[in-house]
């Protein structure tokens, strides 16, 4: 999806204008893809503009860095309000929020500790990632040839810059296939997330997804979605999933940032369905929870 581009990009305590926010040809990360990043987005309320679980957010972005063994040179508190900062100074009532800690210019080699971290923050309008009819149609999902991380391969708790090369092999196959999204299995052969997002199925009401020993990030968005089904009353568990299971499911969707909660239809041509009764019960509580309209969820929402 086109980035549209806004006023300032937070770096390294200043900001600096869209056009003007440039690093060297260089900079470590771009060679050895070693950095950390999170996406988060911020949401018109009556109260104003508010970011979604902001301070869980940056803090799973420093959790991901002492991970990976990259010093952010800032606290949480500091960063917290950059991000608040950064929107506001874009006025946009609602946005997607992209922090990124990179290792910068000066050293180059597979040691990345002598590297200089340097941090950005960039906001922009961004719409529905997987369009705006996926929200009540849902998306036809394929199961990925790639596999997901091994974890004493590449830390999958770590929301790492070159982890994502995974994600995008999955991506471009499914893409190319036909498909809307892909969904990738552990070395084990268990269901373990799609390219970006967390992955649940229905069966007889009960919601179910993967644990994060089956690969997949452990998601804020899906936090969300464990609470307010907790809310609910509809059962919710996590547990290992096949990709048969996937087949059989009552109802599938998955949740993101990004992708926010959206149906699954289809998996590998199995035709699960469109948006089904509590697919719809969730996605309706999110949406009216991130717009600030539920005063129950009011403490995810941190006004700018």
């Amino acid at each position: 999806m086109p980035i549209d581009a806004s006023d300032q990009i937070w770096m390294d305590g200043e900001m600096v204008p869209w056009a003007d926010a440039k690093v060297h040809i260089l900079t470590h990360t771009l060679h050895y893809g070693n950095g950390a990043f999170e996406g988060i987005r911020a949401y018109e309320t009556p109260k104003g503009t508010a970011v979604f679980r902001l301070t869980e957010h940056i803090q799973r972005l420093f959790d991901s860095c002492k991970i990976l063994m990259i010093d952010i040179p800032y606290t949480v508190d500091q960063l917290i309000e950059a991000t608040k900062d950064t929107v506001r100074i874009n006025g946009l009532p609602s946005c997607y929020i992209r922090p990124l800690a990179y290792l910068g210019y000066g050293e180059m080699g597979l040691n990345p500790l002598p590297c200089e971290t340097n941090v950005a923050i960039a906001v922009w309008p961004w719409g529905a990632y997987l369009g705006e009819e996926s929200l009540e149609s849902g998306v036809n999902m394929m199961i990925s040839s790639w596999q997901r991380h091994d974890p004493n391969a590449m830390p999958p708790a770590a929301k790492g810059v070159g982890h994502y090369i995974n994600s995008q092999m999955a991506k471009v196959a499914a893409v190319k296939s036909g498909y809307d999204e892909a969904i990738l299995l552990s070395p084990q052969g268990f269901v373990s997330e799609c390219t970006g997002e967390n992955l649940f199925i229905v069966k007889n009401g009960t919601i179910v997804t993967p644990p994060v020993s089956a690969g997949a990030l452990g998601g804020i968005t899906q936090d969300a979605v464990r609470t307010i089904a907790e809310d609910l009353d509809i059962p919710y568990v996590t547990g290992n999933i096949l990709r048969s299971d996937l087949y059989t499911a009552d109802e599938a969707f998955l949740s993101g940032t990004a992708a926010e909660v959206v149906p699954i239809r289809s998996v590998d041509d199995r035709v699960i369905g469109s948006r089904g009764p509590v697919t719809s019960r969730v996605q309706e509580t999110f949406f009216a929870a991130v717009r600030g309209e539920l005063p129950r969820y009011e403490r995810w929402n941190e006004l700018v």
